[in-house]
């Protein structure tokens, strides 16, 4: 088993980076406020601040009731509050998690100078995770790295609510916003001195969770604007994911053009995660299901049947439909929701075997299908998610999208999963741990 990753590393190569970077290199030093002088936030950060943020209460006003569930579910969980520490992974783990977990960007955007370097407020430490709460990367002052180490803030260490009770970094994983968690509110002892305000980052795309930046100082002196900061971070990353997504689909689409002219049939174009850029002979879906690791050759695909994958030039999939029709359907299907960062379809039948992630949004959907099987109309399905049976036009507009995902699995008029499919159901061992980021009253009601 790889060795575990150092707990302080980072405090050296941060001066180094510095010396090289010149005074924006420092992305622990983002956090400020304008100065005396009256000068201005500038570039991202500007853009940031003007979009209208959401009510973001004073740590005195913080919901008790969000940090009471999280205590909950840390006692429930049988964490040792005294002397509780968080888990650890090893350095080969760290670095596959660097690579693999799609936050990036939240780093690049602090290095980018989100705010002057010389608008620094002194002790506090910044911190990206990935979606299970694993330290990626951290900055800050040499002496406040040194600090947060002693309580296990450190590259490699796992601060999920599973691993570490209440915190910021994992209450805003497990319910999906942003959260401020201030000194006593902690559920490890340890880390009581220590406020922290955390904000989750999503794919843009799907909804999916990626990770989470995190702020940390002691509880004196952590300043106000921090979960406002950690908000308006998570908002340029999502916008910065979503500007290279639609970058990467116009070269795609470009590369693809002359490709698809020259066929004949059904054929689409989509990138490594299935989006589609482009389509002849057919109504493209959003996106297609591809395989785990998708190979040149023949597949069975959700919603399009037999197809023959090939690879286009400077990445991303040509997709031709074979033209007899779809396969085999499917006849049964699994909704696993044990795993609650990371909920999973996988659909099985004379075609083969297909599975996918789902969103948090569509998990709820297929989670309410999946208990009643006897279907909702637009009205219930939207008092049972929203408690509003008015937003019937929200709901047909997710079912649509959720259809044309999964093909012929779902059925309308009422809204159910088709009557010659074998549904099977997985939930995790806690109630608690359902879907945990939903605020749904029929999933709130089934937590209980």
């Amino acid at each position: 088993m790889p060795e575990s990753a150092d707990a302080g590393g980072s405090g050296r190569g941060h001066r180094q980076r510095s010396r090289a970077r010149g005074p924006r290199a420092g992305w622990g030093r983002a956090l400020t406020t304008s100065g005396a002088g009256g000068r201005q936030i500038g570039g991202r950060a500007a853009e940031a601040y003007a979009v209208p943020l959401p009510e973001l209460p004073p740590a005195a006003h913080v919901p008790r009731e969000l940090i009471g569930d999280s205590w909950r579910r840390a006692e429930e969980r049988g964490l040792d509050r005294e002397d509780g520490r968080p888990r650890r992974v090893g350095v080969a783990e760290l670095e596959w998690r660097r690579r693999t977990a799609g936050v990036g960007v939240l780093r690049e955007v602090l290095r980018d100078g989100l705010i002057p370097a010389e608008e620094s407020v002194p002790e506090h430490v910044v911190v990206v995770t990935d979606a299970d709460g694993v330290v990626l990367w951290r900055e800050g002052e040499r002496a406040m790295l040194k600090a947060v180490s002693r309580i296990g803030l450190a590259e490699g260490a796992t601060w999920s609510e599973d691993s570490a009770g209440t915190n910021g970094i994992g209450t805003a994983l497990a319910t999906g916003h942003p959260v401020g968690v201030y000194g006593d509110e902690h559920f490890l002892r340890n880390c009581r001195r220590w406020s922290c305000a955390a904000a989750p980052l999503t794919d843009p795309r799907d909804g999916r969770l990626l990770g989470v930046v995190n702020v940390t100082g002691p509880a004196r002196t952590m300043p106000t604007i921090s979960l406002a900061f950690v908000t308006a971070v998570g908002r340029v990353a999502e916008g910065e994911l979503r500007d290279r997504h639609w970058t990467a689909m116009g070269r795609l689409r470009a590369v693809a053009a002359p490709v698809l002219a020259g066929l004949g049939g059904r054929a689409l174009a989509v990138d490594e995660h299935g989006w589609t850029a482009a389509a002849t002979g057919m109504v493209p879906p959003e996106r297609v299901a591809l395989p785990k690791s998708p190979a040149a050759g023949a597949c069975v695909l959700p919603g399009l049947g037999r197809c023959a994958l090939e690879p286009l030039p400077g990445g991303g999939w040509l997709v031709r439909v074979e033209p007899e029709g779809p396969a085999a359907g499917p006849t049964r299907v699994v909704l696993d929701l044990t795993r609650p960062a990371s909920p999973s379809l996988v659909v099985l039948g004379g075609a083969g075997r297909w599975s996918q992630q789902v969103s948090p949004r569509h998990a709820e959907l297929l989670y309410l299908l999946a208990v009643h099987r006897d279907g909702f109309s637009s009205t219930a399905l939207a008092d049972a998610l929203f408690g509003d049976p008015e937003r019937t036009v929200t709901v047909r507009a997710e079912l649509s999208r959720l259809r044309r995902k999964l093909g012929g699995l779902l059925a309308h008029r009422p809204y159910r999963f088709s009557d010659e499919l074998d549904v099977q159901l997985l939930l995790p061992s806690r109630p608690a741990d359902l879907l945990p980021r939903s605020t749904a009253p029929a999933v709130l009601a089934a937590r209980r």
